[in-house]
């Protein structure tokens, strides 16, 4: 309830920026103009059954998302967005981290009402100063991601510049001074506070080929620096092989000192993709090597501030790198078109990087289609089903998943 009132709140604070903006104009100020509303509305059941002592999850969430974006004072280079979510539970047969159900298994989608963006856009030319609180999805969202699909996004408070002043060169640069998690109140991690800078430069040399470099530098973590090649070619009219081959490394952290003792960084990161599209019909190669600890000095490759679930399985048993490091050998296939929507299928095989360790094989499947008659609204199906050997313990997931988005 009180959720709900906090929303409510919201919305009619939204509702009165149209308000206040049409009485300034009568005044003959301009407050605010080109005023946009846009929100979703995502309801999702998820079942989690684990071969553990911890009873299953059923969980019914609902993520409701209401932005508005609009003009400052007359300009053309002056805008500003404020963004809230709520999410909300409808039962509490499951563990949410803070609901105190720790009988049950988890699901990371503890209730909270929060802002999720507010932030400043300052725009000359093609370069654009962003300063406040912003979603960020750098690449493929294999070390900067929002989380988007847990229920409340992690979002970043930061000023970014981002530039596309030479023609098919895009270059970001930003340095973020709070992390805010999934997790609502004080459930952070030692990244919370942490400074971190982000640099990203991509440039399109041709359709074929794309080249990426980055460097993501974690306070007193570590710093990532790497290169992705990607692109896509045209075999024939009705076929396309896509790419990406990359490499990154983990040194010791340039911007804070380590104080806790840990192990200086050294690690690797080795990324292989091959992709096809014939007519719709997918098919896909993934070979992803996150380096482990073979020796005194040495610290297995990780990636805090990832969309981790996109990545190693949706049944997350591999949100965290085991000391051993991990190979993930992956297998796709599936279908998509307009009428039909996207299926697809795909199996996981996991070992250490260090001894060849089996840690057991993953299916996951998918089917995610728009729903007709209705803009802006689709359903998705998801389940995951991972068979443990050395490590961890048998776990199956299932979703059922609607998502309306609209907008003005």
């Amino acid at each position: 309830m009180k959720n709900m009132i906090k929303m409510s709140l919201v919305t009619a604070v939204m509702m009165s920026v149209g308000t206040l903006s049409a009485q300034a104009a009568d005044e003959g100020v301009s407050i605010f103009e080109n005023i946009k509303v846009k929100g979703e509305i995502r309801p999702r059941y998820e079942m989690v059954d684990a071969d553990n002592a911890a009873s299953n999850a059923n969980a019914l969430t609902n993520r409701l998302v209401l932005g508005v974006n609009a003009d400052l004072l007359g300009t053309d280079w002056l805008s500003t967005y404020v963004e809230m979510t709520d999410v909300h539970a409808t039962n509490d047969n499951y563990n949410s981290t803070d609901n105190g159900q720790t009988g049950n298994q988890v699901v990371a989608d503890p209730e909270q009402t929060r802002v999720t963006q507010a932030y400043l856009d300052f725009k000359l030319n093609k370069t654009k100063l962003r300063t406040g609180r912003q979603l960020m999805n750098l690449d493929n969202q294999r070390f900067v991601g929002a989380v988007g699909w847990r229920q409340m996004p992690q979002t970043y408070d930061a000023f970014s510049v981002i530039d596309n002043t030479v023609k098919d060169l895009n270059l970001l640069a930003s340095y973020v001074y709070q992390r805010n998690a999934i997790f609502a109140g004080t459930r952070y991690d030692g990244l919370k506070d942490t400074d971190t800078v982000f640099l990203n430069a991509k440039y399109k040399v041709m359709d074929e080929l794309t080249v990426t470099g980055y460097g993501y530098l974690i306070g007193s973590l570590h710093d990532t620096y790497g290169v992705a090649l990607t692109g896509s070619v045209p075999v024939s009219d009705s076929l396309k092989v896509s790419y990406r081959a990359e490499y990154a490394m983990q040194t010791d952290a340039s911007i804070e000192t380590a104080s806790n003792g840990k192990p200086a960084a050294d690690a690797s990161y080795i990324n292989l993709e091959l992709g096809m599209n014939m007519s719709g019909v997918l098919a896909g190669l993934n070979y992803e090597v996150l380096s482990g600890v073979s020796g005194a000095g040495e610290t297995a490759f990780t990636t805090p501030l990832a969309t981790l679930h996109k990545f190693n399985g949706w049944a997350d048993k591999f949100l965290g790198t085991p000391a051993g490091g991990l190979v993930d050998a992956n297998l796709m296939v599936g279908y998509k078109s307009k009428d039909f929507g996207v299926a697809k299928a795909i199996y996981h095989d996991f070992t250490s990087d260090v001894g060849s360790t089996d840690y057991g094989t993953e299916l996951d499947l998918l089917y995610k289609r728009a729903i007709p008659g209705v803009k802006g609204l689709s359903g998705m199906l998801k389940y995951a089903d991972y068979s443990a050997d050395t490590f961890n313990v048998d776990t199956q997931k299932f979703w059922a998943m609607l998502t309306y988005k609209f907008s003005n």
